[in-house]
């Protein structure tokens, strides 16, 4: 496995806080979620930023290596194209699926607008080291995958998180990024210890390290990203440290940014397709001695003091198994600490067509999970019914409020009936394209139902509509835009 250079102190970029984070004392590195960086154009924040020797690091959401179908190649060169675009160092994406259906279900594709959690079964890691092979072989630069947030638990699992990750990191080489704000969250929503997970990590696998906020509500941790980082986390992250020293750390925020960060309004920040966020439109008035962000990069800096490299040996023996999971055998242990001749490098071979009932079972599986999420079917067999109603209105939040910053005329438009009208379409409407699909979709359903009330708020809501769900301007001649309504299904309305 190739060493990768010390990143040191980071923090999240987004474009609601470009101009607070180029002042920021004491940043090495950042992180853009590169799905809100538009090909060919790079925000002329970053472009500053690596101007002055600021690595950035794109970080894929919408990959879903952890899906049952194979990663999808036009993501891939995306991400690709963006690590080109950086001059980055490596990039990196999830452990998670975020769409279910299609082909391997002969079912709609549905979309999740969000990462939800793979289960840790023996079809579930066989599929997850193929997807990262396929992925680590598209990159011009090493790939490293990020342990995720979990509300709910699937039945039957047959690892723990740390057998889990251990086996992905020693079967294809791939690195870690450890969220230790979610093993925090899994902590309190899955009852699992994070020192537990710790113990079996292959932590001289670790790229880097996240640390983030949340909330707890009835019983239920909220890794929101949008509160101050809790003593619990950075317990977690000193505990770690302990273990090894990480090449860097990186605080994650993406909302209710304090005052001194001196935000103004954006459209980055989400995780999902939000697509195209500027770097340039921060507002005014930053101040970094007293920040909120600086104490928190403080704290996190001071519990993992030495941001130096750790030497790269060979991964330590694989976790005993649990009483009553079962363990995957180790399938050569040597091959972790030969030199890494690529990214593509894999420890075990490519299952190849063998792997098809194991993608469909986990098809299956993730389809029937996400339609009960999303489309209101049944809670499959095995889920407990209280935490996925929990994961079904979180997703519907998070929806609400992505499409309020990809569309931020809707919110306008409806005023404060925005929420509840969006929370009321998703019910039963799950989204099946990008967050933008799903803005358009949200007017047509109002306005197919009379919305609003007032004609005045429906003609602008209409035109809005209008204006934005054609493949070319709306045309000022009255045939054209008759001809377009027409089309939409709209000119009752």
């Amino acid at each position: 496995m190739t060493q990768l250079g010390r990143l040191g102190t980071g923090i999240g970029w987004r474009p609601e806080i470009a101009e607070a984070v180029e002042h920021m004392p004491g940043i090495d590195w950042v992180e853009a979620v590169s799905e809100n960086l538009c090909p060919g154009h790079l925000p002329e924040s970053l472009r500053r930023l690596r101007e002055r020797g600021v690595t950035v690091v794109p970080h894929g959401v919408s990959l879903g290596l952890g899906g049952a179908d194979r990663p999808d190649e036009s993501r891939l060169a995306a991400l690709a194209e963006r690590a080109g675009m950086l001059g980055a160092p490596l990039v990196t994406e999830h452990i998670a699926f975020v769409r279910a259906g299609g082909a391997l279900t002969a079912s709609p594709s549905l979309e999740a607008g969000h990462l939800l959690p793979v289960p840790r079964t023996r079809d579930a890691l066989d599929v997850l080291c193929e997807n990262v092979r396929i992925a680590q072989a598209a990159l011009p630069v090493p790939l490293a995958v990020e342990n995720i947030a979990a509300l709910l638990c699937w039945p039957g699992e047959e690892m723990t998180e740390g057998q889990f990750l251990y086996d992905l990191a020693d079967r294809t080489g791939v690195r870690l990024l450890i969220d230790v704000a979610n093993l925090h969250t899994n902590h309190v929503n899955r009852g699992e210890d994070p020192a537990k997970a710790l113990d079996e990590l292959p932590v001289e696998a670790i790229a880097y390290v996240h640390v983030a906020g949340g909330f707890e509500r009835d019983g239920v941790w909220h890794d929101s990203h949008a509160h101050p980082v809790p003593r619990p986390v950075l317990d977690i992250l000193a505990d770690l440290a302990s273990r090894v020293t990480p090449p860097g750390v990186l605080l994650e925020r993406d909302e209710n940014f304090p005052a001194a960060y001196g935000a103004g309004e954006g459209t980055g920040g989400d995780q999902g397709d939000a697509g195209g966020g500027r770097g340039d439109d921060a507002g005014e008035g930053y101040g970094a001695a007293a920040s909120e962000p600086s104490l928190e990069l403080t704290a996190s800096d001071t519990t993992a003091p030495a941001l130096t490299p750790p030497p790269a040996p060979a991964l330590a023996s694989p976790p005993a198994a649990t009483p009553g999971l079962a363990s995957t055998p180790d399938p050569d242990p040597g091959l972790a600490s030969t030199p890494d001749p690529g990214p593509a490098l894999a420890s075990t071979p490519d299952p190849g067509p063998g792997l098809a009932p194991a993608r469909q079972r986990l098809a299956l599986a993730q389809a029937a999970l996400l339609s009960a999420l999303v489309a209101g079917t049944p809670v499959p067999e095995g889920f407990d019914r209280v935490r996925t109603g929990v994961q079904a209105r979180a997703l519907a939040a998070k929806r609400a409020d992505v499409v309020a910053k990809v569309a931020a005329e809707l919110p306008e438009l409806l005023g404060d009936g925005y929420r509840a009208a969006f929370l009321g379409y998703a019910q039963g409407r799950p989204m099946t394209g990008g967050y933008r699909r799903d803005a358009l979709d949200f007017a047509e359903h109002l306005l197919l139902a009379g919305h609003p009330r007032d004609p005045r708020g429906r003609q602008q809501l209409r035109d809005w509509w209008l204006e934005r769900s054609g493949p070319a301007p709306r045309s000022q001649r009255p045939t054209a835009r008759l001809a377009r309504a027409t089309r939409r299904v709209l000119l009752g309305h």
